[in-house]
Order: C-alpha cells, then sequence, then structure tokens
C-alpha cells in the first residue's frame, strides 16, 4: 500500500509523525508550504528506510532514525564534493534530529512489527554548515553561501495593525533601496516593486512565511535566498527631529528563507538618537540590520532581555483561515523567535514558541495583540493556553 505524500512539520523534537493524512493535506492547503520534491531542495535526502520491531511504532522510529543518520551522510559528501562522510563527527540522534526541519513519506508499508518507505528528509542548512565547518569539511558548489547570488530582501513595515510592503508609506524599504550596494561579503538585492513583484508576494505572504512566494521572489531577483526584514517602529523616546512620523526607534525581526525554507531567524532594536532625522534614522538602522546579517547574524537575546525560552501552547481555533491570521500575528512580535506548529486541527493548534525574555514579558508582548497566555491543567503536561482577549481560556 503506498501512502500519500506527507510531511512531519514542527515536531521535531518529539518525533511524532502526523496524525493523519486529511490532517497534514489542511496544513499545507492553509500554510502556503508546498510539498516539494528532493532535487528542489539541495539540502534534502530522499532514503529508503526498512526497520522491525517489537510493534510497529518501535520499527516506524528505527526507520526513521536510520534514515535520517543516512541521510546526512550523503548530504556530507555530496555538500562537500565526496568526502564528507568520512570526516563527519559522530552525532547521537537527538543531534541528527535537531538538524532535520522536516521530512515527507512515500510508499509506505508496514505489517506488525516492520516499516518499509522511502523518507526525504530535509535538513537545516545553517545547522548542517555549522556541523560540517566544525569538522573541517568544505562546502562545495551552489549549495553553499558562496554562490555570489545576492541576498533578496524583503523589508515589510509594521506600523500598528498595517503591514506594508509595496504601498506607501513604507520609509523602511525606501531606506534599503537607497542603501549603497558597497563591497561586502553579503550582495543584497531590494525588489523595485514592479507588476511582476508585486504578482508574487505582498506584506501578509512575507509575514506569513509563504514558502512559494518567497522561493519566487528570490529567483526573480537572481537569489536562492530571501530575508524579510519586519520592522515595528516605538514610540517616539524625544528621538528623532523633522518629519511626522518620528519613531523613537525600530524593533526589527529578520527571517532568513532558503529556497523557500526557514533557516534562521533573529531580532534586533535600534534607537534613535537624539537630534537625529527620520531619514538619517532609517538610513543607520538598515546599516545595523545589514552589519548584522554580513557578520553571520548577532547571538544572544535583543538588549533589553536578559533570557530566552520555549513553552508549548494550545490555541483554539475556528478553521484554517483562523490559524493563519494567528500565525500571522504571532509572527509580527519581535520577542517571538520562532513559532513551530506540533499538532492542528480544525478545533486548535498545539505550538511550540521561541522566545526572548521572561514568561512575563511574552504575556506582556502577547497582550498587545489581544493574545491572553495562561497556564494549562497544574497536574497535566508543562502547557500552556492562548486565548483571545476576553474570551474564556478552554479546560
Amino acid at each position: 500500500m503506498t501512502s500519500p505524500l506527507m510531511r512531519a512539520v514542527g515536531d521535531r523534537r518529539s518525533g511524532r509523525w502526523p496524525l493523519a493524512m486529511a490532517c497534514a493535506f489542511l496544513l499545507f492547503a492553509g500554510t502556503g508550504l508546498p510539498v516539494r520534491a528532493a532535487d528542489d531542495d539541495p539540502y534534502a535526502v530522499t532514503i529508503k528506510v526498512d526497520a522491525s520491531g517489537d510493534v510497529i511504532g518501535k520499527a516506524r522510529d528505527a526507520a526513521r532514525l536510520d534514515g535520517q543518520r543516512r541521510a546526512l551522510t550523503m548530504l556530507a559528501d555530496r555538500l562537500s564534493g565526496g568526502n564528507g562522510a568520512a570526516k563527519l563527527p559522530k552525532l547521537d540522534d537527538k543531534a541528527i534530529t535537531d538538524m532535520v526541519a522536516s521530512f515527507e513519506v512515500a510508499n509506505e508499508r508496514m505489517s506488525a512489527v516492520r516499516y518499509v518507505g522511502d523518507v526525504t528528509f530535509h535538513f537545516r542548512p545553517d545547522e548542517v554548515d555549522r556541523v560540517l565547518q566544525k569538522a573541517g569539511i568544505g562546502v562545495a558548489g551552489e549549495a553553499g553561501a558562496s554562490s555570489g547570488k545576492p541576498l533578496v530582501v524583503i523589508p515589510v513595515y509594521q506600523s500598528g495593525q498595517t503591514a506594508v510592503l509595496w504601498d506607501d508609506p513604507n520609509p523602511w524599504r525606501e531606506a534599503w533601496a537607497q542603501r549603497p550596494s558597497g563591497s561586502g561579503a553579503v550582495q543584497f538585492a531590494v525588489p523595485l516593486g514592479d507588476a511582476g513583484d508585486i504578482a508574487v508576494i505582498d506584506a501578509v505572504k512575507a509575514r506569513a512565511g509563504n514558502a512559494a512566494a518567497l522561493a519566487k521572489i528570490a529567483q526573480q531577483n537572481g537569489g536562492d535566498e530571501a530575508v524579510v526584514a519586519l520592522a515595528t517602529p516605538r514610540a517616539t523616546g524625544g528621538g528623532l527631529a523633522g518629519g511626522a512620523d518620528k519613531p523613537g526607534g525600530l524593533d526589527v525581526t529578520v527571517r532568513r528563507y532558503r529556497a523557500g525554507q526557514p533557516v534562521d531567524v533573529h531580532a534586533d532594536s535600534v534607537t534613535a538618537n537624539p537630534g537625529e532625522s527620520r531619514d538619517d534614522f532609517y538610513r543607520r538602522a538598515v546599516a545595523a540590520i545589514a552589519a548584522d546579517i554580513e557578520g553571520g547574524w548577532k547571538k544572544g537575546p535583543v538588549p533589553g532581555y536578559s533570557q530566552q525560552g520555549s513553552l508549548t501552547a494550545i490555541m483554539p481555533i475556528t478553521g484554517l483561515d483562523d490559524w493563519v491570521r494567528v500565525r500571522e500575528r504571532l509572527a509580527a512580535l519581535p520577542a517571538i523567535r520562532k513559532v513551530g506548529l506540533v499538532a492542528l486541527s480544525l478545533q486548535e493548534a498545539t505550538l511550540e514558541i521561541e522566545y526572548l525574555g521572561s514568561v512575563d514579558q511574552l504575556k506582556a508582548s502577547l497582550a498587545e495583540t489581544n493574545l491572553d497566555l495562561v497556564r494549562g491543567d497544574p497536574a497535566g503536561p508543562q502547557t500552556w493556553r492562548l486565548a483571545r482577549s476576553g474570551a474564556p481560556a478552554a479546560r
């Protein structure tokens, strides 16, 4: 029996596979994440797996763990031009699982004690590159960061509840467009916003991380990678001089995508200097973010946050459209580094949220978007619940 193609999304820590084919289908239809063949992704490897166990669950888990290890070995050879596997360090199963962004299953067959299938593993490019670099394995060819292609910047400006990309005013995009090309290690390309660009992507798709749109806009502008730079102005704190739009600073979240798939996310904050003009401030903010990218991103939490954390939360939803809207609201918050989807039904979404600061700071940030974070059943797992402000939390 051959199963429809499915991808396990966002559950790399627990290792659970999709709960149902219908749920997986709805997920991809709602989020715009296409099911892609391995040759579309230079960091994807397809492996035939075959394992046995006392019960089918154990056989399936054994097949996945063995498959992802063999897939990483093949990927190291491919990226290095043929000699990477011999130098690859010994990694435990958890370390390899953490390097897997997602996986797809085809030609699945199983009995009570045996599991067979073709699994395509999509690895996280930055994490693979770091492991190879640490082991002294050179990355050859187009898959590496040395391809010479520009990094395509999508500057989204979030003012209040309104996010703009091509529409005016967008001083953030104007500042990126005016940035000198320079001769740095990274070449940036800012789309012109012509009819072709507008037809491919808008602020909503950029904020939502629409894979097809991001891959297409990067390709149209000569690149393999795109970064969505979401800038949110802060209230005036005596900073800018001149002009009606005088934010006291910008909170910037930069999400990086390769072949449309997320590979990294970082947040930063730029504060206006006293007496600094509006245009000078935006130009300086662009220069600061560009320098972060060229320098391999700043490490550690955003200034103002002394810690980082993660939690699992359940959010009641009314359907896929509602889930997409919630995801966009969460993605726009500078305090949130990453939102992973653990499980999805038509009634609720289970999320893994990586955040900056304390839980109390996260609660305050969520409250700004009319979302309340409350602890779930104290006697149960360490799970939180997200509820819309004014609505009773689900029990």
